[in-house]
């Protein structure tokens, strides 16, 4: 498959406030690491190759083990994640499978709402809406992996 349109290219200033947005969460009180899971994760849900690669050799990048990126897809089942990344994983498997459930549930609410403050729950809904914008880009324009 090749790349039908470059985004980027065509409408510049989106992807200048879509970069600012980016820089703001990752300039927030998230670690990077919970913020690189939910894209990652995300990423996987959505099927978007070009993000998973990205986000996977990123982690990588940044001193992510091999066990903990191989076990993001199976993190239920994993024991590698704290209690406050399976919160995040779980509000960011939720929040991106809206068409399966059409809400967020209480408990995993609840769950994050333990280990994150209000702010924190703010931006990581952020983190979450701006992966799966990403994704919804990145899949429909093909982009390819390692480009």
């Amino acid at each position: 498959m090749s790349q039908r349109i470059n985004v980027a290219k065509n409408i510049p200033e989106v992807y200048h406030h879509l970069l600012g947005v980016e820089k703001i969460l990752h300039d927030s009180e998230l670690p990077t690491s919970t913020i690189l899971l939910i894209k990652l994760r995300a990423s996987q849900i959505n099927g978007c190759a070009y993000c998973v690669d990205m986000h996977s050799h990123h982690m990588k990048k940044d001193g992510e083990s091999d066990e903990r990126l191989w076990m993001v897809a199976t993190w239920r089942e994993a024991t590698v994640f704290t209690p406050a990344e399976r919160a995040a994983l779980a509000l960011t498997e939720e929040a991106t499978r809206l068409p399966d459930r059409q809400t967020v549930s209480d408990e995993v609410w609840q769950e994050a709402s333990e280990h994150y403050s209000e702010k924190q729950l703010a931006l990581l809904l952020a983190a979450i809406a701006m992966i799966n914008a990403w994704n919804r880009i990145a899949v429909p324009a093909r982009l390819t992996p390692g480009s």
